[in-house]
């Protein structure tokens, strides 16, 4: 039988909760170096075509200047509403503008980063536990809450959420990055807009409430075996298992 949510319903204009994560519930990140080289990967296939050609030409995977044809871009049809980034998985809250970019935007930032990480430590083999899952999200308070579960995603490893490796530095306005889109969600926090918002006057308030109506997301596990903790990893060890 098919793991749950590893086949995919593809629909135009659909939002999406994307994640995936490390063979045998391994690290993917093992040192800072290693969560910037991805986000700098998903800022290829995300920022404006013109805006990349300004970006420096040094490639991540070789550090050496690309001569070669630059890495695919889905800057039109990919919107990237929120991410985190764990020490062994990774979350995407995602629009998809046609009705097929999707699977390939995420073969190819997780197959240049499988790359990046074989080459960095000298590994063979997959990095991903087998195919990403994708959710379509078709309700409106899940879309929203999906956020908050995303951006709280990494509470047990940073003492402020927007230090984070994730998106809510952008929903705070501390941090302003084109290719991530905020307006979505951060509009639905306009008076009147959605009622059961009402007591919640702002996107951080509803991410960092201890409200027990806020936190109905907080218990549900994504997938059948989906215990995504890093209680017990010891980096050092994986290291020597590479």
């Amino acid at each position: 039988m098919p793991q749950k949510h590893s086949i995919k319903s593809y629909v135009l204009d659909g939002i999406y909760h994307v994640y995936n994560r490390g063979v045998e519930k391994r690290l993917i990140f093992l040192e800072d170096q290693d969560y910037r080289v991805f986000l700098n990967l998903l800022k290829e296939a995300l920022i404006h075509p013109q805006h990349l050609q300004q970006m420096c030409q040094d490639d991540t995977l070789t550090n050496k200047r690309r001569r070669d044809r630059p890495p695919k871009n889905f800057s039109e049809s990919i919107h990237l509403l929120a991410y985190c980034l764990m020490p062994n998985h990774f979350h995407f809250m995602v629009k998809q503008c046609d009705a097929h970019s999707l699977d390939k935007f995420i073969k190819t930032v997780c197959t240049r980063y499988s790359m990046y990480m074989n080459k960095k430590y000298k590994r063979v083999g997959t990095l991903f536990q087998g195919a990403y899952k994708a959710v379509l999200i078709t309700e409106e308070p899940y879309f929203l809450h999906l956020s908050r579960y995303i951006h709280r995603n990494p509470i047990d490893l940073f003492a402020s959420l927007e230090n984070a490796y994730s998106s809510y530095a952008e929903y705070l306005g501390i941090r302003h990055t084109e290719w991530i889109n905020t307006n979505s969600i951060l509009a639905m926090f306009q008076p009147k807009k959605l009622p059961f918002l009402r007591n919640t006057t702002t996107y951080q308030s509803f991410v960092e409430s201890t409200d027990p109506q806020s936190n109905w997301m907080d218990g549900i596990m994504l997938d059948d075996d989906e215990n995504e903790g890093t209680a017990g990893y010891d980096i050092d060890r994986y290291r020597r298992q590479l």
